[in-house]
């Protein structure tokens, strides 16, 4: 199976809408507060991408309602923003952000926590944002998208949390979800080669119960189906020869706000 290669041009475009997304996603996760609404998040979303001189790629997708998705506690993923949500204190948010610019997407995401949470909420933060960086740990130029799952499933496991299936990362270009689908379990050596100028997203989904989840009426949402606590992270990256070149590195820390103070 071969998936398309970027050159140098199409890189230096790859990079610059992964910027532009997280920038955007750095800015809003700057503003998050008890009190405010999901529909904050996504006018928010929206102002900013426009001003960094981008389109919401996910706005209209597949008839998607929003310009982000803001999954909060035991969504899962493809939360919609809404009036009615408001944030409150311990909770915490997926805030998913893809920008579409110079014909090329951006795709990240992170959890932020909403005031002080619990130490658990924490723990379940950090494993899910360590996961994510153990499965961009493995790749390069040869590796197999196996090698990636197994790398996340083998951390969730250990550290008694699990791996959501089936809804996973996704190759990215020029179109926001190309091939290869990019599963979070897995078995090493196992599955499409990786090749160097290749662009894909890793983005694992964590739960602190069981794995299952269950999708709601809205034809959206996703949720744990034990109603337990889901967090993710995401990053757009490019193969190369010894690793990846990460296109959706933020401009700050992105521990800022994403981790209760102790």
């Amino acid at each position: 199976m071969s998936f398309e290669r970027f050159g140098p041009a199409e890189r230096e475009r790859l990079h610059r809408a992964g910027r532009a997304a997280a920038a955007t996603l750095a800015w809003v996760g700057a503003q998050l507060r008890p009190g405010i609404t999901t529909a904050d998040i996504d006018r928010w979303v929206r102002e900013d991408t426009q001003r960094r001189g981008g389109v919401p790629s996910q706005l209209g997708y597949h008839g998607f309602p929003a310009a982000v998705c803001t999954s909060v506690d035991e969504v899962v993923c493809h939360g919609i923003p809404s009036r009615t949500r408001v944030l409150r204190e311990g909770n915490i948010v997926n805030v998913d952000c893809t920008t579409l610019l110079d014909g090329f997407h951006g795709d990240t995401s992170a959890t932020f926590c909403i005031g002080v949470v619990s130490p658990h909420a924490a723990r379940l933060v950090e494993i899910a944002r360590r996961c994510r960086d153990a499965g961009i740990a493995v790749v390069r130029h040869g590796a197999r998208v196996g090698d990636i799952g197994a790398a996340i499933e083998e951390l969730a496991k250990a550290e008694g949390v699990s791996v959501v299936r089936n809804i996973g990362g996704h190759g990215i270009g020029r179109l926001m979800h190309t091939a290869p689908h990019v599963e979070h379990v897995g078995k090493r050596g196992a599955g499409p080669r990786l090749v160097e100028g290749m662009a894909l997203t890793i983005e694992p989904m964590i739960n602190a119960g069981g794995a299952d989840y269950v999708e709601l009426d809205d034809g959206w949402t996703i949720v744990t189906a034990d109603g337990s606590l889901s967090a993710q992270f995401e990053h757009t990256m490019i193969v190369t020869r010894e690793g990846v070149e990460i296109t959706t590195q933020p401009p700050d820390t992105e521990h800022v706000r994403m981790v209760a103070p102790p």
